[in-house]
């Protein structure tokens, strides 16, 4: 069972939809019980960084981390691939995950915030969550805030500079696009990740 937590922000529904026409077993849940059983764990975000606050009030932030630990894969999207991150300038009172390091921040003034649409993906060739994935893809984002380019990037992308598309280490990944919004290429993204 894959678990899709709801934490009250984002919209787990089109995620499931998406699982669900990958034939995956999945579920959408704030159950942090059902969390620590899970085989795999998303968490889907859109909105305030803020929100993410819920997961630590919960119990979800401590099943996630639970699980984690135990190695079961896990896949950040959106804000959820902000959360993985120790801070964001959007919530500076609020604490991430802490597992990579940098902190996000907001777009720069010359370019329109948030950025949203289509944008063209510039892919890591030694990444498995873009297995079989043409290079120079496109994917579908809608955010204000960025995280930055480092060590564990497997794609990026360019909007008023460049910016992490998607982070990979081990079993943990996150994606700044809508996968489940991003037509094929997202379907592809999910589909590596839940076969891996």
């Amino acid at each position: 069972m894959i678990a899709i937590v709801d934490y009250g922000a984002g919209n787990p529904v089109s995620v499931k939809k998406a699982l669900d026409w990958l034939e995956q077993e999945c579920v959408i849940t704030s159950d942090p019980t059902c969390v620590a059983k899970a085989v795999r764990i998303v968490l889907p975000g859109v909105g305030h960084f803020a929100a993410t606050e819920n997961l630590g009030r919960t119990g979800l932030q401590a099943a996630i981390t639970t699980s984690i630990g135990r190695g079961t894969p896990f896949l950040g999207i959106c804000v959820g691939m902000q959360w993985m991150f120790a801070h964001s300038q959007e919530a500076p009172q609020t604490s991430g995950l802490g597992i990579f390091s940098g902190e996000c921040e907001h777009f720069p003034a010359a370019v329109k915030s948030p950025h949203v649409g289509w944008n063209q993906l510039d892919l890591s060739e030694r990444s498995r969550l873009f297995r079989g994935i043409p290079p120079e893809s496109f994917a579908y984002f809608s955010h204000s805030f960025r995280v930055p380019v480092t060590n564990d990037t497997v794609a990026a992308c360019e909007y008023g500079g460049k910016f992490s598309a998607a982070i990979e280490r081990d079993h943990l990944f996150g994606v700044q696009f809508h996968p489940e919004k991003s037509g094929d290429v997202g379907l592809a993204v999910l589909r590596n990740f839940c076969t891996l």
